[in-house]
């Protein structure tokens, strides 16, 4: 039976008495209904009373999917379900019997970006190439997720290899999960490449999820999907078992619906690695890492405001959510911040050289099913298989085919210049500002999706200074524009994960921004779009 779009949209807009009748007409039952849009702390109040086990958390996250994922607005946000997701959900709730709980994520579902490792399915990157990459093994974070209690229900879709195959892609598409929509337009751009952990958790497919970022893959879809997502200072997290794009870069981090979930989210991740030479410091800075919620306030915080260019309706949301700053106590200062022109070129030929290398050392790494070792096998497979090139093409890839990859002489320059350009600008003008943390959109909102003409982007973005300086950026919820998300960014100095929690769950409390979604088919054109006539 396929549910109905228009009686799920109904049901999701109507008060909470009317909202349960009509859920449950379109097929999704009275549990369902009660993890909607739940937070961690109230799913473990809930757990904690009775009132709910983790086996029945994790049906009704498995229903929702059924009614919002594989039918009704049919969101194609989760790519595969972990088979042993009820028998953890169970083995939690005989734990919680005998008092062994531990921790705010314990019994908890939660679902993982597929380009991360888990021991029950395969990771794929959502390429068919991949498509027989059954590990067998957890990645670190993963395995920190499962220590802290966390149920791993399952893996989301992404713009295949994490967005970095094609200058002309459609974000959000893959070819072993489709296209995922965006669930405040179904019609528009779940931006990438976490595309499916945004799309998921805003429509709460689960309690939060984990998303991984190169430049701009937490950030985007977070803000496009009305999330809180935290791309945290690289070093942080392991990125040991996940499929790489660039080892400067890359991190994973917490997707959730508010800042303490993705506070807790982050929490259980955070730890040093051996095999992952960045996270050396990530034990020892774990207090700065982590917020201390008595410190969450804007008062007396001085903080500089970007503002780049944008369309009306954005500068509009932005000025008005400046305007909440203010009036919690912050002190807001005007600045002037630029990525130096050579940036660009610079990070793009970093991550070509790293991709080429960084691909083959996690390829040599799989099970002998997989048959690509490196990414000119990946090229030849693609070039095969008619599905893998049906919208876009792979132009990236084979660019980073013909560099020298990290052997390459010029590398560790290249590397070591973009750093350097990105870190001076950031921290010149936080030192020279005397700020705390820089705000600004960030970035517009979704545009549509276009299988004939790629991603339409045309707004700002914040993401590129503090993914290449290796710096946290952090995406809080600031209302809808036209009908769409847009999230506003709080980037800091490095190892200031904490710092800019604390600050953006005092901004999150003030403006109560977060705007459920409704599952429309298309953004409401509004009055005088086709004329007066």
């Amino acid at each position: 039976m396929r549910y109905g779009l228009a009686a799920i949209a109904m049901a999701l807009a109507a008060p909470a008495a009317a909202q349960q009748g009509a859920l449950v007409r379109a097929g999704l039952s009275p549990l369902a209904i009660k993890v909607g849009e739940k937070s961690i702390d109230e799913l473990q109040a809930m757990l904690a009373r009775g009132e709910l086990t983790s086996v029945q958390l994790t049906e009704a996250y498995l229903e929702r999917m059924r009614g919002l994922d594989r039918a009704g607005p049919t969101l194609r946000s989760v790519i595969a379900l972990n088979p042993q997701a009820l028998e953890q959900a169970r083995k939690a709730d005989r734990d919680r019997r005998l008092r062994i709980a531990r921790g705010p994520l314990f019994g908890i579902p939660v679902l993982v970006k597929d380009n991360i490792d888990t021991a029950e399915n395969a990771t794929t990157a959502g390429s068919l190439a991949l498509a027989a990459n059954f590990t067998k093994r957890d990645a670190p974070l993963v395995a920190r997720l499962r220590a802290a209690g966390a149920i791993i229900l399952g893996k989301t879709n992404l713009s295949e290899w994490a967005n970095i195959r094609d200058g002309d892609s459609m974000s959000g598409w893959s070819a072993m999960g489709g296209l995922v929509r965006n669930p405040y337009a179904l019609d528009r751009s779940a931006c990438g490449s976490s595309s499916g952990a945004g799309a998921a958790i805003a429509a709460s497919l689960a309690a939060a999820g984990v998303g991984t970022e190169t430049d701009g893959s937490i950030v985007c879809p977070s803000s496009m999907n009305g999330l809180v997502g935290l791309k945290p200072t690289v070093g942080a997290i392991s990125r040991t078992h996940v499929v790489p794009i660039s080892s400067s870069q890359d991190t994973a981090g917490p997707m959730a619906r508010s800042v303490r979930d993705a506070a807790a989210l982050f929490a259980a991740m955070i730890g040093g690695d051996r095999a992952d030479a960045a996270t050396a410091q990530a034990d020892a800075q774990r207090v700065a890492l982590t917020p201390d919620w008595s410190k969450a306030s804007l008062k007396g915080v001085r903080i500089g405001v970007v503002r780049p260019q944008m369309r009306s309706g954005l500068a509009a949301l932005y000025d008005a959510q400046l305007g909440v700053l203010r009036a919690a106590g912050a002190e807001l200062v005007d600045v002037k911040l630029s990525a130096p022109p050579a940036l660009r070129g610079l990070e793009f030929k970093l991550l070509q050289m790293e991709l080429k290398s960084d691909l083959a050392a996690y390829l040599a790494s799989t099970p002998p099913a997989v048959k690509v070792r490196t990414l000119a096998d990946v090229i030849a497979f693609n070039k095969g298989s008619p599905a893998e090139l049906a919208y876009f093409g792979q132009d990236i890839f084979e660019m980073a085919q013909k560099t020298g990859g990290t052997a390459d002489p010029d590398y560790a320059k290249t590397r070591d210049e973009a750093r350097r350009l990105a870190v001076e600008a950031l921290d010149t003008i936080l030192a020279q500002n005397r700020i705390a943390v820089l705000v600004a959109p960030t970035t517009g909102p979704a545009w549509l999706s276009d299988p004939v003409h790629g991603d339409q982007s045309s707004g700002p973005s914040a993401s590129q200074l503090p993914a290449v300086a290796g710096y946290p950026h952090l995406t809080v919820p600031m209302g809808l524009t036209a009908g769409l998300p847009a999230g506003l960014s709080f980037i800091g100095p490095k190892w200031s994960d904490g710092r800019l929690l604390e600050l953006g769950y005092a901004y999150e409390q003030a403006s109560r921004a977060r705007v459920e979604p409704a599952f429309r088919s298309t953004v409401d054109p509004g009055a005088g779009v086709e004329g007066a006539r």
